[in-house]
């Protein structure tokens, strides 16, 4: 089944997309849980945290340094910002499209719910 997500790179359905190179593609969420929410997600179809590889090592360490720069162009870094990836039903995850949440913009609650 094709998720929301790829057909976001495939450029099926828009999206207000804020950064993008040959590894991953990151967008404002449809449903933001704070000021500022992005979703920065690999072009490989990984289905979650959970299901990385060794293979993975270089694109996931990609996505690290981009979210920083992410947030960075922002605006978060001054007074800080969450990376979070949910993992499963229990864990929150909805699309099983591995992604990454940047969020910031307020201070942000511990623990989250």
């Amino acid at each position: 089944m094709t998720t929301i997500f790829k057909k976001i790179i495939d450029r099926e359905i828009p999206a207000e997309i804020v950064f993008e190179d040959e590894r991953c593609l990151a967008f404002k969420d449809v449903d933001p849980q704070a000021p500022v929410h992005v979703l920065l997600i690999p072009k490989k179809e990984i289905p979650s945290f959970s299901h990385l590889s060794e293979e993975d090592n270089a694109l996931v360490g990609h996505m690290m340094l981009k979210a920083g720069e992410i947030a960075q162009d922002l605006g978060l870094e001054k007074y800080g910002y969450r990376v979070v990836t949910n993992v499963g039903p229990h864990g929150g995850q909805t699309v099983f499209h591995l992604h990454f949440h940047i969020l910031g913009g307020r201070p942000l609650a511990w623990p989250p719910g």
